[in-house]
């Protein structure tokens, strides 16, 4: 099982509660952990009209607002059928990218659009794009993705989103059970690498952003299977346990939550403004922000499988 999920984030600062820039070190962040990736002059290869992405294998249209208007979500289906009666561009596979196709794209250290600097794509508005997901518990809504700032949410199909096609292969991470392997005191994801602590909620009650580092912090004064590394996920980290077939929550049925919580604390910070912090909302498994200061959503533990 080969993951071609984007695990980590670009963002390259840590910040304090009221949103000031501090130092990295120690401070538990996305950034501390932050590992070097493919640079974006080696992602994207532009191929006139397309881009291709080196990381997911995916090919995007270069103009991110090619069809020049919003649409309706039926009229953003057709709009991609009519692309393929016409094979644009040479091809004739285009689609709605899924959610997580279009959140391959998605930047937590730039806005307006959040995107990756130097990245090769034009007319890009710093919006709502829809993507073919239905919200699976509504099915008159489907997610989009929000350009200006990387925020996930669902809309009303009859609602008008922006359209940016995809092509290439579509991403089939397998079944849970092949996926999730219960072990001691973790759940491993064998799509990911991802140890998951069992037992995520570290506290009984919700808790600021603060406070969500310090009870990492506890848990690994105390080692607990012996580790001392585990650490508060990134909003990726967190995005890659949902389950778009599922809600209530949106996870899969074997994930590391026993009593799944309605909103978890990730360690990246919103650079849209510093003083809120990425969160995965379960319900129906969007992506949104806290106020780091007010103690509303709780906490999960992760560390690296090969740690």
């Amino acid at each position: 099982m080969k993951s071609r999920l984007i695990l980590q984030t670009d963002l390259m600062d840590c910040f304090d509660e009221s949103g000031n820039k501090i130092p990295c070190s120690d401070s538990g962040q996305v950034a501390e952990h932050k590992k070097v990736g493919i640079g974006v002059k080696h992602r994207f290869k532009v191929c006139n009209d397309i881009v291709e992405d080196n990381l997911t294998g995916l090919s995007w249209c270069r103009n991110a607002n090619l069809s020049g208007f919003p649409s309706t979500w039926q009229e953003a289906l057709e709009y991609v059928e009519d692309m393929n009666s016409s094979t644009l561009f040479g091809y004739g596979n285009w689609r709605l990218p899924s959610r997580g196709e279009l959140f391959s794209l998605i930047s937590h250290q730039y806005i307006n659009p959040a995107l990756p600097k130097g990245h090769p794509f034009i007319d890009v508005f710093s919006g709502y794009y829809w993507t073919k997901t239905t919200c699976n518990r509504l099915a008159d809504q489907a997610w989009y993705i929000h350009l200006g700032g990387g925020r996930i949410y669902r809309g009303m199909k009859h609602g008008s989103y922006m359209v940016w096609p995809v092509s290439g292969p579509e991403q089939h991470y397998g079944s849970e059970s092949e996926r999730f392997v219960m072990e001691e005191i973790s759940v491993r994801d064998r799509l990911t690498g991802l140890l998951w602590l069992k037992y995520a909620n570290l506290t009984d009650q919700p808790v600021s952003w603060k406070e969500a580092f310090s009870a990492v912090e506890q848990l690994n004064s105390r080692k607990i299977g012996e580790y001392s590394n585990w650490r508060l996920p990134n909003i990726r980290e967190l995005e890659s346990l949902t389950d778009m077939d599922s809600h209530s929550p949106a996870l899969y049925n074997n994930h590391p939550f026993q009593k799944a919580r309605d909103g978890y604390w990730s360690s990246t910070t919103s650079v849209y403004e510093p003083s809120y912090a990425w969160v995965l909302y379960t319900q129906d498994g969007a992506i949104g922000v806290g106020f780091k200061s007010l103690p509303e959503f709780y906490i999960c533990a992760v560390r690296s499988g090969s740690d």
